[in-house]
């Protein structure tokens, strides 16, 4: 087992790194970040401001209300069963390269390995999204402030690669208040989803019935001729408008990413983890039934695709509707600046452990702490994975930037599924942490694992009949790509582990000796 320095006056146990120290690793991230900056990054991350507002369309046309009124909570319960699972893991392992450690640990390297990249490409792709979201409704702003601002598609991409640098260069530089900034992305996320909310609850005229909220189906999807009553609409359409509940909550693993900067890591990651769902899950469902309520144009909804922007522009003042996008685009825009925190972390600690190309450049750190290296190659790699959205669809909504949420989706809920799935093998042989489910690990295990397999099936389908090869009306640009790019890192990354990378990827490494803390490389299992 490592050790750490002797305690003395001079030198009181340090828990968090003494703790840090027996999974393997010296303490070379800053350890400043309290338990409600560990639990904002996530519910940063999760962003009612961002998710709710972008991904809106996608329930709206697949499902129509009652994907939302009842989609929201139902599947929320289903996230809120993962994250205790996680909260448990978390609580054991808290170390920054979060579930591919906890993967490598419970079982083989190989099962480090795919968790990893699964990861890896998750956060990578929830970063893109969250960013060109927050470019898209800049842009929306700006239209609305500016007569000469046309709002096309490319001066979104610019905005997009604009918001990305800022981030990145916030995140670099910005080492002394980052945790700061995440407390304050916190209140501005409850205070203004309040005032979103309050603003649509007295500004309108009128509203819509309960009735509608909750019992309204909409087929706007293409498929099945418009029906909202056959099998295909519950067991195919439906479902894909469950996308807006399961994409805007998620990036919540940035607990375990930050850990290794957390105080009382074992405890506060794994209640900052479960608490940032449930409290998103709450203030998002009352954030989205507002949005309903408001919807009293429909016709204007569908005919921009579904666009949240439709109803606040349909529903409210001209300034109250530029109130509402100014506080959703800042919102998105602390999400995005969390979620390349986040990001750059995963990179640096799988980096750590030698598994990226250039792994000795994206783990060094600066004289800060902070992983600059990484934090520039991942926010470059988000960058290309958005490229496809510079080409418009056909079928007249953005399927690029669903592809790109589809990707985050299947990255991140695949690379949550290994270690959960471990943990239901390990059975009794599990050291459970401070924070554990006890028994109930079982039930809420197996939960876990069959929804995360589930919706993963549903999200590489296609999401229009434009997007179905051999379909009449067949365009690649309405094509989902998430299967090929999912599958694309995973086929690549196979072959990688198959004809090199198991000869010499053992899985997590030690930076500090048993003995006395010296450098050393060795596998941490």
């Amino acid at each position: 087992m490592a050790t750490t320095a002797p305690v003395t006056a001079e030198h009181p146990r340090d828990d968090d790194a003494h703790r840090l120290a027996e999974l393997g690793y010296k303490q070379e991230l800053r350890r400043k970040w309290s338990g409600f900056s560990n639990f904002a990054i996530s519910f940063s991350i999760i962003s009612i401001l961002a998710g709710c507002f972008t991904t809106f369309g996608q329930a709206w046309n697949n499902g129509g209300p009652i994907a939302i009124s009842w989609g929201w909570p139902l599947i929320s319960l289903f996230i809120l069963i993962i994250g205790f699972c996680m909260s448990e893991l978390v609580s054991a392992y808290p170390t920054a390269g979060g579930i591919y450690w906890w993967a490598a640990k419970m079982g083989k390297p190989v099962h480090g390995w795919f968790t990893g990249w699964l990861n890896l490409i998750g956060l990578i792709a929830v970063t893109a999204s969250v960013d060109y979201g927050c470019a898209t409704f800049l842009n929306l702003t700006l239209s609305a402030l500016f007569e000469g601002w046309a709002g096309t598609l490319d001066q979104a991409f610019l905005l997009f690669v604009i918001i990305l640098t800022l981030h990145g260069i916030i995140n670099i530089f910005g080492h002394q208040i980052i945790d700061i900034l995440q407390n304050v992305s916190v209140w501005w996320h409850v205070a203004g989803a309040t005032a979103v909310v309050l603003i649509l609850v007295v500004v309108p005229d009128n509203h819509q019935s309960l009735e509608f909220v909750f019992t309204e189906k909409f087929n706007n999807s293409g498929f099945a001729g418009g029906d909202n009553n056959g099998l295909m609409f519950w067991f195919y359409i439906l479902p894909l408008g469950f996308l807006l509940t399961q994409y805007t909550i998620t990036g919540f693993d940035a607990c375990a990413h930050v850990s290794e900067e957390t105080k009382g890591a074992s405890t506060a990651a794994a209640k900052g983890l479960w608490r940032s769902i449930f409290y998103s899950a709450i203030g998002g469902w009352i954030l989205l039934l507002s949005f309903l309520f408001a919807a009293t144009n429909v016709d204007a909804v569908n005919e921009a695709g579904g666009f949240s922007g439709a109803i606040f522009e349909s529903a409210l003042t001209p300034f109250f509707f530029k109130v509402v996008i100014i506080i959703s685009t800042i919102g998105q825009f602390f999400c995005g600046m969390s979620c390349v925190t986040s990001m750059s972390r995963m990179t640096y600690a799988f980096s750590r452990d030698r598994a990226v190309p250039g792994w000795r450049l994206w783990s060094k750190v600066d004289r800060n702490g902070t992983p600059v290296n990484a934090i520039v190659g991942a926010t470059l790699a988000g960058l290309v994975l958005t490229l496809p959205a510079l080409y418009q669809s056909d079928a007249g909504i953005p399927v690029a930037f669903y592809a790109v949420v589809s990707v985050a989706v299947i990255g991140l809920y695949l690379a949550f599924l290994i270690p959960i799935a471990l943990r239901l093998r390990m059975g009794d042989r599990f050291v459970p942490g401070p924070w554990t489910l006890g028994r109930k690990y079982k039930v809420l295990g197996w939960i876990a694992v069959i929804e995360i397999g589930v919706i993963c099936v549903y999200f590489v389908m296609p999401i229009v009949p434009a997007g179905v090869p051999g379909n009449g009306d067949f365009s690649w640009s309405s094509v989902n790509y998430a299967p090929i790019a999912v599958g694309g890192v995973l086929l690549l990354v196979a072959v990688w582990w198959y004809a090199s990378a198991r000869k010499w990827f053992t899985g997590p490494r030690r930076t500090i000796d048993e003995a006395d803390g010296a450098d050393v490389e060795q596998p941490v299992a």
